[in-house]
């Protein structure tokens, strides 16, 4: 079977005896050019100039665009906001199970800023190096579903309303596969799946209105030759056995600040998926020395020197305030040489 550019670029780093170094950045670029988050998640030729300064300032091995929940829900007609210097979010205003059968007739590939991010991924594909893996964000289908519903209330149905749940979560599902087509049409190597509303489900529930639904994408791009990654934000101990249940290539884990013993996850995980994290976004890298985060990293790197299958990375996307020197010096520690 013809390897993945994610597996190439693992092995061929691993021949260098380093690691893969991917930190979740976006954002910093945004300071880089002198941009703005609305301008470039409403434009595709900036969030590329953003993109293109945070490849060549930095040169990580994997890079994502700006990170966005938002997209999915808008293109489906929520109403949705967009600040000037935050990311958009979206408003619940009405039920979404009431009004489904109308939001099905939506076609979400005829949608303006959900056609941003595919002509974003289309001239990633064609204009970053070949030595970078091109990946993509989607939402997951329960933190979609979370977003049509309301946080509480989607907590609330999966205990008393879980047919309903189920419903909107296959709805949420087959609107995301439909997305997750269009990214790698546009040259999309890898999809990073983000659940962040799921952490605060329990294993079951979250095997069932999660894990379930994640497996349901991935089957529908197992041939494609692209790395899928369940990224869930927060202490995801208690649910890391049921990410890696999903069937994906890679999980993404947040900071020991969060609650994730990274070690302590890698000794249990089995060495074909990859393992990624898990320096935190909003500690040293953001409010330290370059010192600092070489430091930490380092320390991360000698944790995780036995596991085979570990990625550098963020616990989660950096804010769009860290230094510029703090990155760099993440890159540096990341790509020693290992004895």
């Amino acid at each position: 079977m013809t390897q993945s550019p994610f597996e190439e670029k693992f092995e061929r780093t691993q021949r260098e005896g380093r690691r893969v170094v991917a930190p979740l950045i976006g954002f910093p670029g945004i300071n880089i050019v002198q941009s703005s988050i609305k301008l470039a998640q409403q434009n595709f030729g900036e969030h590329f100039r953003v993109l293109r300064a945070i490849a060549e300032t930095f040169e990580p091995d994997v890079m994502f665009p700006l990170m966005d929940l938002a997209v999915e829900a808008n293109a489906l007609g929520y109403y949705t906001l967009f600040p000037q210097a935050e990311s958009a979010t979206v408003v619940r205003t009405a039920s979404c199970l009431e009004e489904l059968e109308r939001i099905s007739q939506v076609n979400i590939a005829f949608d303006s800023r959900l056609l941003g991010y595919i002509e974003t991924m289309k001239m990633m594909s064609l204009g970053l190096p070949d030595t970078i893996v091109k990946g993509a964000y989607v939402t997951g289908p329960y933190t979609l579903a979370a977003l049509m519903l309301g946080a509480d209330e989607a907590a609330m149905a999966t205990v008393l309303r879980p047919d309903e749940l189920h419903v909107l979560c296959r709805f949420t599902t087959e609107r995301i596969q439909e997305y997750v087509r269009l990214l790698i049409a546009a040259g999309a190597q890898a999809i990073c799946i983000l659940e962040p509303s799921a952490v605060m489900m329990g294993p079951d529930q979250f095997a069932e209105f999660s894990a379930a639904y994640v497996r349901h994408i991935i089957q529908s791009c197992k041939y494609t030759g692209i790395t899928t990654i369940y990224h869930t934000c927060g202490n995801t101990m208690h649910l890391v056995n049921k990410m890696v249940e999903s069937g994906v290539n890679a999980i993404s884990l947040d900071s020991p600040d969060a609650g994730v013993d990274l070690p302590g996850v890698a000794a249990k995980v089995p060495q074909e998926v990859i393992i990624m994290g898990n320096i935190s976004p909003t500690g040293s890298l953001l409010r330290g020395t370059p010192q600092e985060v070489e430091d930490e990293v380092t320390v991360l790197l000698r944790q995780m020197a036995p596991f085979p299958n570990f990625v550098l990375s963020t616990g989660c996307d950096l804010p769009q305030e860290t230094p510029v020197e703090n990155i760099r010096a993440f890159m540096r520690a990341g790509r020693i040489r290992r004895d």
